[in-house]
């Protein structure tokens, strides 16, 4: 499936559903395909705390499947998801400069795998920091460990 097929069954879904829309854009971001829709109908399309979107990806996802598309992507609208993720990102980096300056444990809140990823890959490069998920079901989350470097734990013996 191309990125215009992609796009033009986004679109004539949107149409189906009776909910306006400016713009349908695919747009490859990184190593992910985002499929971009811009729209004044956007809390219809978002819903409470972003339901609607991940309904509206499954459905999508499952649709694109159907047709034998094995490219993965995500829908957006409005900015929303792409927002929701730097915001993950943030939480991640502040979760580890306090895990650190008070040389604790942090536990984040409740999140989806793909947000616990993110987290993880955010903060696996700190040398200082390492992560695990904690819990089961809705209530998985990061627990942000300190670990000091061995050459801070040189410098206490």
């Amino acid at each position: 499936m191309t990125y215009t097929e992609i796009q033009e069954m986004i679109e004539n879904l949107l149409k189906r559903m009776k909910i306006s829309f400016d713009e349908v854009k695919v747009v490859e971001d990184g190593e992910r395909l985002r499929v971009a829709i811009f729209s004044s109908d956007s809390r219809h399309l978002i819903g409470n705390q972003g339901a609607n979107l991940s309904a509206l990806n499954h459905v999508v996802r499952r649709m694109s499947e159907q047709v034998g598309n094995t490219t993965p992507f995500t829908v957006d609208v409005n900015d929303y998801y792409e927002e929701s993720l730097e915001s993950i990102r943030n939480k991640a980096k502040i979760s580890a400069e306090r895990a650190i300056s008070f040389k604790t444990n942090i536990e984040m809140d409740p999140m989806n795998s793909y947000e616990r990823m993110i987290v993880h890959s955010v903060l696996a490069q700190m040398s200082d920091i390492s992560t695990e998920s904690s819990g089961y079901g809705k209530e998985r989350r990061v627990i942000v460990r300190y670990s000091p470097s061995n050459d801070e734990l040189d410098g206490k013996i």
